[in-house]
């Protein structure tokens, strides 16, 4: 659980002119109801995911029922690649894009009348959804520092995994390459915009918080800009631990900007392996090869930097399948692994070229836990691997080696839970039971009538 970083940027902005801003995070805060009447805003925004979806058009409608006056806009990424999903009466404005500018026009709006036509970037709510010209995403240092007094009451909650309490940066957005099951890069139109260096460093000096998490979507591909970061880094002598995402071919390519970044305090790296196959990597156009892979994980782990794996499970895996996959992440003696179930997310091409196929559309199950692809195994049993497949991809001294990392309490409150976890996962093909599925045998799906 991160903190809400786009709120802190979209509060930022407002509070620079000189509006009263509050932050909510209904993730923590359950008496949403009760903190909008104490703080009684004359705008609401609300935002989430795509599995979020049905959440925020809920808080939409109890917030329009306590106070029908209030302006409420829904923002983020689910609205930004499917704005038409909050096409409510409830929702007076849909922002598509980057929010910060938007809200700040918006708002200067209502204060001398409500006409909307011209700021760009926006979803118009009525019998049918009318669209403005799109916004072009900024400059990144155009915008201010995003506003974490906003999160203060919060911030010891933010962690991931062991990182805790954890702070979010973003020094850049987009990404340079072109999975299909990813829609980051569409969303800024192919771009991979930078913050520069400079305004990063002069960031990070304000950040309490001795872990940080880099929630770009890639932030090591230009690697002349984060090798000049982690200079200015050294320079400065900011003593933090960090976290972010790189690519297998850029660990390959460029060892010597790990080995630069260990030193400055880089522990763990999120890494999408995403499968065990060069034929599948190709179908998913990862554009890396299991033999990078396995260099890829030989570099960070001479340097003592932790490979944080993740790969993805497809609906299609037969049992055999299942264990290839437990037998490669072994083969590669990874010390921790997750495994995310295929998604065909709005916005992406491979939704656009399986949307026919899909079991469901039921927001809520597009959480990388449930599929909403057909199975080649019965449900039941494509559930029973998945949960199999968490059981025993890592061995056992990898997994204590894990858990050590935790601390004490916080270890064993996590193994009294994990079977409960683990049961979980397994009953998970019940969640599909607002959905009338008839499979055969070998799971080929003869009718999906939602119901």
């Amino acid at each position: 659980m991160h903190e809400p970083l786009a709120l802190e940027y979209l509060g930022a902005g407002l509070k620079l002119d000189g509006h009263e801003v509050a932050v909510i995070d209904a993730r923590i805060d359950s008496d949403i109801e009760g903190a909008f009447e104490r703080f009684n805003p004359q705008v609401a925004g609300i935002t989430g995911y795509t599995n979020q979806a049905p959440i925020v058009k809920d808080i939409a409608a109890r917030l329009k029922a306590i106070n029908p006056k209030v302006f409420i806009v829904v923002g983020g990424h689910h609205a930004t690649v499917r704005p038409e999903d909050f096409n409510e009466a409830f929702i007076d404005l849909v922002v598509i894009g980057e929010g910060v500018g938007a809200i700040r026009e918006i708002v200067e709006r209502l204060k001398h009348g409500r006409n909307f036509d011209d700021i760009l970037g926006l979803g118009i709510p009525g019998a049918e959804m009318c669209f403005t010209e799109k916004r072009v995403h900024p400059e990144l240092d155009s915008l201010p520092f995003p506003d974490r007094t906003l999160t203060e009451k919060y911030r010891n909650n933010y962690f991931n995994e062991w990182l805790k309490p954890l702070a979010s940066i973003r020094t850049s957005l987009g990404c340079t390459s072109r999975c299909n099951f990813c829609a980051l890069w569409a969303i800024t139109d192919g771009k991979y915009l930078r913050r520069s260096p400079e305004s990063v460093v002069e960031e990070l000096k304000t950040i309490r918080e001795t872990k940080v998490f880099f929630c770009d979507d890639e932030s090591m591909c230009d690697v002349h800009r984060i090798k000049r970061l982690g200079d200015l880094i050294r320079e400065a002598g900011i003593q933090k631990k960090f976290f972010l995402y790189a690519r297998v071919d850029t660990i390959v390519r460029h060892p010597e900007l790990f080995r630069q970044w260990r030193d400055i305090g880089l522990t763990q790296v999120f890494v999408g392996m995403e499968s065990f196959s060069d034929r599948r990597l190709e179908g998913l156009n990862k554009g890396i090869t299991t033999k990078q892979q396995a260099q890829a994980v030989k570099i960070l782990d001479d340097l003592g930097i932790l490979l944080y794996a993740n790969f993805i499970v497809d609906p299609a895996f037969s049992r055999e399948d299942f264990r290839e996959l437990v037998r490669y992440v072994r083969m590669l003696d990874l010390k921790y692994a997750s495994f995310s179930v295929l998604t065909p997310l709005p916005g992406t091409a491979l939704y656009d070229e399986r949307e026919s196929e899909l079991l469901t559309k039921r927001h809520e199950m597009f959480d990388f836990m449930h599929t909403v692809l057909p199975t080649t195994l019965p449900l039941k049993e494509f559930y029973a691997e998945l949960a199999w497949l968490y059981g025993n991809a890592l061995p056992v001294r990898h997994t204590f080696g894990i858990l050590r990392k935790y601390g004490g309490m916080r270890a064993l409150k996590l193994l009294m839970k994990y079977p409960y976890f683990i049961a979980k996962i397994k009953k998970g093909y019940m969640d599909h039971g607002r959905d009338k599925i008839f499979l055969t045998s070998g799971g080929e799906a003869l009718s999906r009538t939602r119901v």
